[in-house]
């Protein structure tokens, strides 16, 4: 099992169960920037309580762990819950979308985008990428965060709606953390 592996199997599983949701976080980031190892993905799922069964029997055992109580707290908070392949000791880290500005913006402007070898998955568009490192970078100052936003700027730079990272950058309080990271890329 791969990361990629990850990606398909929830992408089909939110398919089949039409929930609404978009991967993001590193492995959204190596998709649009440069590539960097992960263990875990992230994606924020539209998970209304009463599908919370469904989706956790999506993930047997022996091969898989998931905590249904946990993922009822998430559904109902909401919250976050990780999905765990005991195999690979890869993770999926489930954020559960919580019905924010931010979070309406993102998933309206989610992508689908043609994963390597086939398949499709709904991915967080690369401004939210940024905007989302942004905030953890914020939080947490870890330095893997504005290297990602580099990698995103290197490769799909061209294509990225400044205006819209202007805009949520001051909205989700970040803004600091842009003016930043434009210095270090050398943006106006």
């Amino acid at each position: 099992m791969q990361p990629l592996d990850l990606v398909r199997l929830i992408a089909d599983l939110c398919s089949r169960m039409k929930l609404a949701y978009f991967v993001t976080g590193s492995f959204a980031s190596s998709y649009f920037g440069r590539y960097r190892t992960t263990e875990d993905i992230d994606v924020v799922i539209e998970l209304p309580s009463w599908q919370v069964r469904e989706f956790c029997e999506a993930f047997p055992q022996p091969d898989w762990y998931v905590s249904p109580e946990a993922a009822m707290d998430a559904a109902r908070g909401p919250g976050t819950f990780n999905v765990i392949h005991a195999p690979s000791a890869l993770k999926i880290d489930v954020i559960v979308f919580d019905g924010s500005p931010f979070n309406e913006s993102r998933l309206a402007r989610a992508r689908t985008v043609q994963l390597p070898g086939g398949g499709t998955a709904q991915f967080s568009s690369p401004e939210d990428v940024i905007l989302s490192k942004l905030v953890f970078f914020r939080m947490g100052g870890s330095e893997k965060h504005p290297t990602d936003i580099a990698g995103i700027f290197q490769i799909s730079g061209q294509e990225l709606d400044l205006v819209y990272i202007e805009h949520w950058s001051l909205m989700l309080g970040v803004k600091d953390q842009w003016t930043l990271i434009k210095r270090r890329l050398g943006l106006p």
